[in-house]
């Protein structure tokens, strides 16, 4: 079952520990005792995979059912997937190392729209066909799912991909889905009548069923499934976030707790606030106590509280102060996504300090108050004046600003307006005596999405680009200010694919093939924009393909008449059907089009957690209502954490580094260190000054893929413990290859270990391409020894180049054990001093090159057996 993939997880990937699958909070469950076997899988590299929160909610709660296994995968790099391709070794799912292909079914989350690609590549890797239609009739593969925003929103682009497509939460609706499928393993049913129970599953939609019209909309083509399908709405659970503890750093490198789900402010742009409806908010008790366990669970040393809008949970600053108190003494710092700038003050100011203070962004999204009526964004310009000054009084002298161009309705004030705000809020905000405050601004391309009042709109490249023009020309008066723009090829993308139909399917696996993927990473995007334009091209269909859009096609319009054009234009189209109309998503057109309206008048709908009901039609039987927590008392803050910097008691630890640990490089070694030294609860002293670090140091940095019996490193302790239970805490909350051989006091006034290194002992096991016998071998190690000189060219950091002599640096050479006459292990003890004056592996075998006549030497494994002092 599982792939000897160990051959290919070997130092010259670039992290290989992304792909081990046995980090802290992985779950391995027995295969042949599983009825359904899932891999749910992240179409994105491991450190954004890994750290994405649907994913690893969803991992847990796959996993807690009777009976049902759950692996993952991950989106190999580049130097992966040629070794895949190059071996013949198909993907496999990172716990078991099986094959995909093995599963019973294997799910994707699709939550952007260029995704789409990067699935593709999985599934090739994997040896599974693309589409439904290829892998129909074959029993043999697993069943292939999507679910994830984009997919919820629009799920036709990817329709000729999927066996069926999971529509909106997950968390109730992925168990129903795995009952259905192990009720249908125990009756033999085949692929197709599994489909069609799934079918009737709310929240299940099966492409296959279901054909598309001319005019894009969809029907089914039989009488037994759904017309419309439901997308599922489910409550947070918190619980079910404390999950993966990856080795390596990902892009959220700290424990996530959702406080909310859904929001109900009504910005007509945003797709997550249509499409999370109704809001529910999670009671404060279970948010803290999740936090506080996990944080003891996993070690981090930052958490973040996750929403749409986190200060829309009213709970907030008492959840903030009460956690801040608990952690008190851990050096725990809270960070929180964009908020919303008026209701930023001072008691979220407050749990946001701290010795490591998160960053503040906010995201005012249009430079005018007409501008953000249009978009009903619900932000005056008093309360984000009264936002920003409140941070920069707290003490911030940055903050993050989200805006956007291109929204309907704006023109070229709109857009210059956002020069005037930053200009405004730096004049309004400057303090005697303080730096001026410095801003950091992204400024994104509008993309309409469905199921928003703005679906009907359309966008081009060439006002974009204008646009950015003309911001770029005013933004080079301004001091204190960098300025990011949204690629516009991206946006181009990513318009084109999200609001598709079927047709758009094959453009997608076309521009695959071209070599499109990893379309939205900057160095990707020259790349990706060739292989769509080439897609797009070969397809017929053009860019506007879209039955308005192409009534344009070709039309001149540049600043305020033709906004005003595009945006009347939308009303024009309001009748045109849509291809995801079947999708029911709680909020009906008629209110869309009704909010279109309003938005060409600038009229605001209110937020209905908090005032009158807007009527978009989404609480209901099917998704229920509001659950908005009242705001608590809040506790009386029991201060910062001040780092304890007491140094009373020095422990040298000597641990081994074996096995698959080898993979885990230098600084995530360290960063491991510092999570089990907060899971076993030890009394770590901390450096001072801004950024409090644990004391600790490793003796000499082991390179990757090395294993080692004779690791050093030693911590430095606020308070006398005793060693026996010292070693037994650590070695209780290290991985099984980090073993702890021994631990010893050692004076405070000592200089660190590293100085006093003078030598290393390595083990080699060598591979040769003819036989050689025992006795040639010890020849050549006595020949070894008895040089003066053997010379190797040195390239300092500098740059220069310097010869140094390694018959001074070797100080004994011996066999160890031959396991047969083209395998032979070696034993040596060479130089390893702080200075950087080493005897290294590689260089052993050029100087067993000099003295054979051997035609290849191939270094199969190192072990550093011990690390040597003198005092």
């Amino acid at each position: 079952m599982a792939l000897a993939v160990e051959k290919l997880l070997t130092a010259d990937i670039f992290k290989p520990a992304r792909y081990l699958g046995n980090e802290l909070g992985s779950i391995h469950k027995q295969w042949d005792t599983a009825t359904v076997r899932w891999v749910l899988t992240y179409p994105e590299v491991y450190e954004v995979g890994a750290s994405n929160l649907g994913h690893i909610i969803l991992y847990n709660i796959v996993n807690a059912q009777p009976r049902q296994l759950c692996d993952r995968a991950y989106l190999p790099a580049t130097d992966l997937a040629v070794k895949l391709r190059d071996t013949n070794t198909p993907l496999f799912a990172v716990e078991s190392k099986a094959s995909l292909v093995e599963f019973d079914i294997l799910g994707f989350s699709l939550s952007y729209e260029l995704g789409a690609t990067n699935i593709l590549e999985m599934l090739d890797l994997a040896g599974i066909p693309l589409t439904w239609k290829e892998r129909q009739g074959n029993e043999h593969y697993p069943l292939i799912f999507a679910g994830g925003q984009t997919a919820t929103s629009n799920p036709e682009p990817y329709a000729d991909f999927f066996d069926f497509i999971a529509l909106g939460d997950g968390e109730e609706l992925l168990p129903e889905i795995g009952l259905v499928l192990e009720e249908g393993k125990l009756a033999n049913l085949g692929k197709q009548e599994l489909l069609l129970d799934l079918a009737q599953v709310p929240g299940v939609y099966v492409p296959q069923f279901y054909d598309m019209a001319a005019d894009g909309s969809v029907q089914p083509n039989r009488p037994d499934v759904p017309t419309t399908i439901l997308r599922r709405v489910a409550t947070p659970i918190p619980a079910y976030s404390i999950g993966l503890v990856p080795y390596v750093e990902t892009v959220h490198d700290r424990l996530t707790v959702e406080i909310r789900r859904g929001c109900t402010r009504g910005c007509r742009f945003c797709q997550p606030g249509m499409l999370t409806r109704p809001a529910r908010d999670v009671e404060p008790e279970l948010v803290v106590e999740a936090i506080e366990s996990g944080m003891r669970e996993t070690g981090y040393n930052e958490f973040s509280l996750l929403s749409l809008s986190c200060s829309d949970y009213l709970a907030l600053p008492a959840v903030g102060v009460e956690i801040k108190n608990r952690l008190k003494d851990e050096n725990i710092s809270l960070s929180l996504p964009s908020q919303r700038v008026d209701r930023f003050d001072e008691n979220i100011a407050h749990i946001l300090g701290g010795t490591r203070r998160a960053g503040l962004t906010f995201a005012p999204e249009a430079g005018t108050q007409r501008l953000r009526d249009v978009i009903n964004k619900g932000l005056t310009n008093e309360e984000l004046l009264r936002g920003v000054k409140t941070a920069v009084e707290q003490g911030w002298d940055k903050v993050k600003l989200y805006f956007m161009i291109g929204l309907p309705g704006e023109i070229d004030e709109d857009v210059l307006g956002i020069v005037e705000t930053v200009r405004w809020l730096q004049r309004e905000c400057r303090i005697n005596g303080r730096k001026p405050l410095s801003v950091n601004i992204t400024i994104s391309n509008f993309t309409p999405k469905p199921h928003t009042p703005f679906q009907w709109h359309s966008v081009t490249k060439a006002e974009f680009k204008r646009k950015q023009w003309l911001l770029k020309q005013e933004f080079r008066r301004i001091k204190n200010l960098k300025v990011n723009f949204t690629d516009v090829r991206i946006s181009a993308m990513e318009d084109f694919v999200g609001r598709g139909d079927r047709r758009i399917a094959a453009v997608i696996r076309r521009a695959w093939e071209l070599g499109a993927g990893m379309d939205s990473w900057y160095e990707s995007v020259e790349r990706a924009y060739s292989a769509w334009e080439s897609a797009i091209a070969e397809s017929g269909l053009g860019w506007k393909y879209r039955q308005m859009e192409a009534e344009e096609a070709g039309e001149e319009r540049a600043g305020e008449a033709g906004e005003e054009l595009a945006f009347a234009r939308s009303l024009d189209a309001l009748e045109l059907r849509l291809p995801w109309e079947h999708i029911n998503t709680g909020i009906s057109k008629e209110w869309l089009k009704a909010d279109l309206q309003n938005a060409l008048a600038a009229a605001t709908v209110p937020d209905c957690s908090f005032d009158g009901c807007s009527h978009c039609g989404v609480c209901s039987i099917d998704f229920g209502h509001n659950v908005v927590v009242a705001p608590k008392e809040v506790p009386e803050f029991a201060g910062d954490f001040v780092p304890n910097t007491d140094r009373v008691h020095r422990v040298r630890v000597w641990f081994g580094k074996l096995g698959d640990m080898a993979l885990i490089s230098h600084l995530d070694l360290l960063r491991l260190f510092d999570r089990v030294l907060r899971r076993a609860a030890l009394p770590i002293s901390f450096s001072g000054g801004f950024h409090p670090s644990p004391r600790m140091a490793i003796a000499m940095a082991l390179p990757l893929g090395v294993t080692s019996s004779g690791e050093i490193i030693d911590f430095e302790l606020t308070q006398e413990v005793d060693l026996t239970a010292f070693q037994q805490q650590l070695s209780a909350h290290l991985p099984a290859n980090l073993p702890v051989y021994r631990v010893e006091t050692v004076d405070l006034k000592a200089s660190a270990a590293a100085k006093f290194l003078a030598k290393a002992e390595y083990l080699l096991t060598i591979a040769t391409s003819e036989d050689v016998s025992l006795t040639q071998w010890q020849t050549w190690v006595d020949a070894i020894q008895a040089q003066d000189a053997i010379w190797w060219e040195h390239t300092t950091k500098s740059g220069k180049k310097q010869m140094v002599n390694l018959c001074d640096r070797l100080f004994s050479l011996e066999v160890v054990a031959m396991s047969d006459r083209q395998t032979v292990v070696l034993r040596y003890v060479g130089s390893c001093q702080n200075d950087g004056t080493q005897l290294r592996p590689e260089q052993l075998l050029f100087m067993l090159a000099q003295v054979t006549a051997l035609g290849e030497i191939e270094l199969l494994q190192i072990h550093r057996d011990r690390l040597v002092f003198e005092f």
